[in-house]
Parts: C-alpha cells; sequence; structure tokens
C-alpha cells in the first residue's frame, strides 16, 4: 500500500579513513576474459558460543553481460540445511606459510588483444591488510569491421585495519575507464548501400568512474550478542560523449540481535541518493529504505518474517520479506516459498553496463516490483541443485529500442512499461570424480507488457554450461564453456517486431604452471564463430584467442 507523508530526512555522515582496496579484479563482463584466483588464508576457528558474524553486503545488480565473457561460474547458489547449529566468528586473516603476496598475468591474441591483471598484498594480516590491484583488457577488430574495438580498465586499492577493541574499518578506492565505439554504422552503410567512415575518436565513448567506500563492523563477538555495520559507497561518472554526469551516495547502517544463539533480529536503514546531470538539465533519484526482519530456526524448518519500508519523492511502499524453508528429506530436499519487493534504480550507471550504446540525455527512474517465488533445493550423492519458479509484477521495467535504425551512431532509448515476469531457473553443481566438476544453470522469462509489443531486448531463454578438471597435483587446469542465449526481440528497420540471431558459444582454455612460480594460459573462445547481434547493428566479435604467462610471488 502506498502513503504520502512530508519528507524526513535522517543525514549520517560516516567519514572512516584507512588505507584502501582489494577488489577481485576482473574483465568487462560482456568480453572475453581471464578469471584470477587470489587465494588467501582463511582462519575458520569456532567461537565458544555457536553463532557467527554476518557480514551483509549489497545485492547484486540485475544486469546482463555487455560483452561475452567465457568464463565457468564462480559457484551456484548456496544450499542451506537445518538448523543452523554453528555459527563461525569472524577471525583475522594469517598469511599461509606458502602463500604469495603477488600475482601478475600477462597475454595478447587475436583480433589484436592485450590482458594484463595484477595483484599485490600488503601488511601485517594479524591487525592491518592491503591489497593493490589493476586489470585491463582491450581488443581492436578494426582491420575486419572498423572501429569494433574496446578497452576497459581498472585500478584500486583495499585496506582493513583490525582494532583490538573488536571493530574493523574497512575502505576502498578505485578507478574504471571504460572506453566502448559506436561501431554500429558499418550495418547502417550497408543497409543504405552507402560508405560510412568515422576516426576512432568520433565514435569512441569513454565511461570514467572513481569509485569510494567505507564501513567499519564488528570483527569480534560482542558481549551483548549483537552484530553491528555501517558504511557507504560513492561514485562519480562522466560521459566523455555527450556530456552526462552522475553521482551516488549509498549508506547503510544495520544490526542483528541473536537469541539463544538461534534466532536473529535484524534492522537496516538504507538511503540512496542519485544525481544524473545532462544537457537538458539534472535529474535525482532518491531512495530511503528501513528493513526489519526476524528469523525463527527449528528443527525442520526455517520462517523469516519482515517488511521493506522504501520512499521515494514522499512516497512510501510498503513490500513484504517473507520466507519459510521445510526440510521434506533430510539432507536431500529442501522446499522454500516466499515473497519480497523493492524499488530497483535505472540510473545511468545501472543502464550503461547493461547497454554501453545507450543514449544520453535519458530518463532515470525506478522499476518497482512485487515477486512471488518458491521452489526447491538440496544435495543428493555430491550434486547442489536449485530449482525455482516466480512471479514478479513490475511497474517500469527498462527496454531498449533503437528509434533510428538508420542513425550513423546508433544509440538506444531506453523505453518503461508495467508489466509481469514469470520465471523458471535452476543450477546445479556437480562433481563428477575427483578434479572434475560441471556446472550448469538456466533460466526462462515470459514477459507480459501493458503497452510495448514486445520487451525489447531482454532475454528469454538463457543456458550455460561449464567445466573444469585440474589435474597433475594442481599444475593443470582445463576449462570448457557452453553458452546459449535465444534471439532478443527488437524493432526491424521496417518498424515491425523481429528477433535477432541467438547465441551459440563453445569456449576452452587451459592453465600450466611449469614451476612453482612460472605458467602459462591459452584460451580460445567463439569456437563456433557466432557474430551474434546482443544490440540491434552491433555484431559481436567472432572467433578469439588470448594467450600468455603468469607469474606468482
Amino acid at each position: 500500500m502506498t502513503t504520502r507523508l512530508l519528507p524526513t530526512f535522517l543525514v549520517l555522515v560516516f567519514l572512516l579513513c584507512a588505507a584502501t582496496a582489494w577488489a577481485q579484479p576482473g574483465g568487462d563482463p560482456d568480453l572475453p576474459a581471464e578469471e584470477v584466483d587470489i587465494i588467501k588464508s582463511f582462519d575458520a576457528r569456532l567461537g565458544d558460543a555457536n553463532r557467527f558474524q554476518l557480514d551483509p553486503s549489497l545485492p547484486p545488480l540485475d544486469t546482463a553481460t555487455r560483452r561475452l565473457d567465457y568464463r565457468v561460474f564462480s559457484k551456484t547458489l548456496p544450499v542451506e540445511y537445518l538448523p543452523p547449529k554453528i555459527r563461525p566468528l569472524a577471525m583475522r586473516r594469517e598469511k599461509m606459510e606458502e602463500g604469495y603476496d603477488g600475482y601478475v598475468k600477462l597475454g595478447g591474441g587475436f583480433p589484436a588483444s592485450f590482458l594484463g591483471q595484477g595483484f599485490y598484498h600488503l601488511g601485517n594480516d594479524e591487525t592491518f591488510s592491503l591489497d593493490l590491484f589493476a586489470d585491463h583488457h582491450s581488443a581492436n577488430n578494426s582491420q575486419n569491421v572498423e572501429n569494433q574495438r574496446f578497452s576497459w580498465t581498472t585500478g584500486g586499492v583495499d585496506g582493513t585495519y583490525y582494532f583490538d577493541q573488536g571493530f574493523a574499518v574497512n575502505t576502498k578506492l578505485a578507478y574504471t575507464s571504460d572506453a566502448v565505439f559506436y561501431y554500429g554504422y558499418n550495418e547502417v552503410a550497408e543497409a543504405l548501400e552507402e560508405t560510412i567512415s568515422f576516426d576512432k575518436e568520433e565514435v569512441r565513448q569513454r565511461f570514467g568512474i572513481f569509485d569510494a567506500e567505507a564501513s567499519i563492523y564488528n570483527s569480534a563477538r560482542t558481549e551483548a550478542d549483537f552484530n553491528y555495520h555501517a558504511g557507504f559507497k560513492a561514485y562519480l561518472m562522466n560521459d566523455s560523449y555527450s556530456a552526462s554526469r552522475e553521482n551516488g551516495f549509498d549508506l547503510r547502517i544495520g544490526g542483528t540481535k541473536w537469541f539463544d544463539d538461534t534466532h536473529p533480529l535484524s534492522i537496516e536503514l538504507q538511503t540512496d541518493f542519485t544525481g544524473y546531470d545532462d544537457t537538458e538539465g539534472d535529474q535525482d533519484l532518491n531512495n530511503f529504505f528501513l528493513r526489519p526482519n526476524f528469523t525463527y530456526h527449528a528443527e525442520r524448518f526455517r520462517a523469516k518474517v519482515g517488511l521493506n519500508l522504501a520512499s521515494n519523492n514522499d512516497i512510501f511502499t510498503f513490500f513484504p520479506d517473507i520466507e519459510v524453508t521445510a526440510v521434506l528429506v533430510e539432507g536431500v530436499v529442501n522446499a522454500y516459498v516466499g515473497t519480497d519487493g523493492t524499488l530497483q534504480k535505472n540510473n545511468f550507471r545501472n543502464l550503461a553496463n547493461y547497454n554501453p550504446f545507450i543514449s544520453s540525455p535519458l530518463r532515470i527512474r525506478n522499476s518497482l516490483y512485487y515477486r512471488y517465488y518458491g521452489g526447491v533445493k538440496g544435495h543428493v550423492e555430491g550434486i547442489d541443485y536449485d530449482f525455482q519458479a516466480s512471479y514478479k509484477a513490475i511497474d517500469d521495467l527498462a527496454t531498449f529500442r533503437l528509434l533510428d535504425p538508420f542513425s550513423e551512431t546508433p544509440r538506444f532509448d531506453v523505453v518503461y512499461d508495467d508489466g509481469s515476469i514469470i520465471t523458471i531457473k535452476g543450477s546445479l553443481t556437480a562433481p563428477l570424480f575427483e578434479g572434475f566438476e560441471i556446472i550448469g544453470a538456466f533460466s526462462q522469462n515470459i514477459y507480459d507488457l501493458d503497452n510495448e509489443e514486445k520487451p525489447w531486448h531482454l532475454p528469454a531463454l538463457t543456458v550455460n554450461v561449464g567445466g573444469r578438471y585440474t589435474t597433475l597435483e594442481n599444475k593443470l587446469t582445463v576449462r570448457g564453456d557452453f553458452f546459449l542465449e535465444n534471439g532478443v526481440p527488437f524493432v526491424n528497420a521496417e518498424g515491425e517486431a523481429d528477433n535477432l540471431n541467438a547465441l551459440f558459444d563453445v569456449s576452452l582454455g587451459a592453465e600450466y604452471y611449469f614451476s612453482e612460480r612460472f605458467g602459462g594460459f591459452v584460451q580460445l573462445n567463439n569456437l563456433a564463430n557466432n557474430r551474434r547481434e546482443r544490440w540491434f547493428r552491433y555484431p559481436t566479435f567472432g572467433i578469439n584467442a588470448l594467450a600468455g604467462i603468469m607469474v606468482r610471488f
């Protein structure tokens, strides 16, 4: 239900200082990139009481890939078994005697690509930890398609200091430069049977993003059996092509009180500010949330009851936060049902991350949704699985449409619409034998929109399957990946609804350490040479490859 109230703002400012930064380096998620796993020691000792430190984190943004990313999934959805009798305390990290403080990965390939990744750890893990990281990936296919190229670079620091009083302070700083090019004019020229050519500077879009984060939390058990956290995330984003700017500030304060070492009562306050500025003026998108909830654990079921009170433009909306999980077959099958909802921001950063060829100026606004879901998950003979069906009623779903298919610099406008989405999805992890694991996931979305004929450029079916085999005393790792996605709907040059070609991709990769510290890698992507158009007028790279060296020290 919705109630209009006068605005009330509680301004909470935390200036938290410390040196900064580990952020896992990883390429921009839609272009081929190698994963880097930096493993650090973690002391998993248990405290005297059966309880554990919860470190809440921001939920992942519901985005799609911007470029093809050929990687095996890092994990499936977690499987929980009731009741959770053990709650480990958060412990200060200690370096492994045979661990490595640094890692460098360098490589190149075709078409004209370069990959560089680096990480270095400093500090005494007992009281202080400081990580430095950098990542770069670029490719240039201009010999085949003029200005089909990209360049993605990020770097930063992440630092944490552990105080003797039982709390810790963390800060992070990072900068990202993401250069994309509007090479869609090549297909426009072919359709018009004309010659269109641009210098790279004329069609280059560069997103520059500066991120800053700081947080404080209890790193040791408190006498009151109460866990707390407070922190903020801020960013500044610039658009070099159309002079658009955006800044954001997201502040969160929360705590959890445990009863009988089993039942948590949690509350979180969030203030999320966004300011967007372009040639047509300024826009603000400010959301406020209050999220209380209580979870009760019994022998064979768990029940969470809570709400998400959201406010935007003096309009308050109540969303449920309810989930019930029951054990059907001990250690094999758990069933769960629930309902939730929230305001999800469609700001410039989120929209450009989803679609790098987006046009600006644009309208930023919230998507409001209620979701009802149910499923089963469990563990059968080493196989973890999770299958779920859900129904989502949504207002202002963001879709993307190329309003002028013959523009010399094709850029997409955001088209909002109300409707509903039925989703059926599942994931599983199957370690078939020692050293070999298969991971798979699928998702099927069924859209029903009020006004638009189709959910423009939103995928309906996605299938990912990956395999990983490690052998020769962990010196050799071989990967294989399969990606399938339906052709997304779009409006063609005749103004009619149509579908682009589908994604069908097979990729292979291998890593081998010739010695304790030195190794090499090779990655072959898109072996089917599928030049699918995820976005109208923008075909993806065909077959491509990377090879290089890895050094740890």
